[in-house]
């Protein structure tokens, strides 16, 4: 390779004579290694497939085959008629229309209502947002996560210093009393991710919001002031999506059940619900209300209601 590239800059009658000739044989030589390295894992899988190593056998054959659909992304979508659409434009307008539907639902109001700032009383507009409560919202970010339109890295932020965050405060403690969100925060780098190798359905994708990384510095404080008051609200029964209560021990009495009424010979019906998407099907207008009932402060709420 060496030799190869010192040819390839002289540009001569024998300079493009030696760059060829050695082209040809870099070309010969990888061809042969990559022969005998296909051989050899080849024979790898066989030994693995004889023996019954079949987590071994598996884990080679994935590992020989991941350069043919490593970076290969599939642009085709389905419309609503089933047509297969390629062109880049006409598959924007397809996921705009699909996105537009999944977000535009009846219980999902253009305003929220929240009670006129006079008639709350002082004790329920909630104090204002601390320095340290913004520190701590920056120590929690984690490294090398994807970034929203402002392209503004954690690390970054954990790189402010003292003056840095006094001035973050600041902005975010005008933010919170004035109860409206920056246009920057409200814009999102929507991605998809396939659900299956051969997605070529809307539906057959993930869709993730890239939120800039100083919104999520504002969501946290927010999450954290609303998780303490509204915890004591939810169900002993209520696993997952809370921090302590994961699925672990829920799916452990499931199979403690199941296993018990096996061995009774008795019947056992399980009912399992996908709620698609259901997220974007949450009654605001009714979340509103049980967030005043359970005396989430007045700021917080309307900061929801204007998100």
């Amino acid at each position: 390779m060496d030799e190869r590239r010192k040819w390839k800059i002289v540009n001569t009658e024998e300079g493009r004579k030696n760059y060829r000739r050695q082209r040809n044989e870099l070309k010969r030589a990888t061809d042969n290694a990559k022969k005998e390295y296909l051989e050899n894992t080849c024979n790898e899988i066989m030994e693995f497939q004889r023996t019954g190593c079949y987590d071994l056998m598996y884990m080679k054959i994935k590992v020989l085959g991941w350069k043919e659909t490593q970076g290969i992304q599939n642009t085709v979508i389905e419309d609503s008629q089933g047509n297969r659409i390629v062109e880049q434009s006409q598959v924007l307008k397809i996921w705009e229309n699909y996105i537009t539907e999944l977000h535009d639902r009846p219980n999902r109001p253009e305003n929220l209502e929240v009670e006129p700032e006079e008639e709350v009383d002082a004790h329920e507009k909630g104090p204002y947002i601390l320095q340290s409560e913004v520190e701590k919202a920056i120590k929690e970010m984690r490294n090398k996560k994807a970034t929203g339109d402002d392209d503004v890295l954690e690390d970054v932020l954990k790189l402010m210093g003292e003056g840095g965050l006094k001035i973050m405060t600041k902005l975010i403690n005008t933010i919170y009393e004035t109860g409206e969100w920056p246009k920057d925060f409200t814009e999102v780098a929507m991605i998809t991710l396939k659900k299956k190798p051969q997605a070529t359905k809307c539906s057959d994708h993930r869709t993730i919001s890239l939120i800039a990384n100083t919104a999520k510095i504002v969501a946290k404080i927010l999450r954290r002031r609303i998780e303490k008051k509204i915890g004591d609200g939810l169900g002993e029964d209520q696993f997952g999506f809370r921090r302590g209560k994961g699925t672990r021990n829920a799916i452990g009495m499931l199979r403690i059940i199941s296993e018990r009424t096996l061995e009774r010979d008795e019947e056992l019906n399980v009912c399992f619900i996908d709620w698609e998407k259901a997220f974007d099907r949450v009654n605001w207008t009714k979340l509103m209300h049980i967030l005043k009932e359970t005396g989430i402060d007045w700021r917080e709420r309307r900061f929801i209601s204007n998100l």
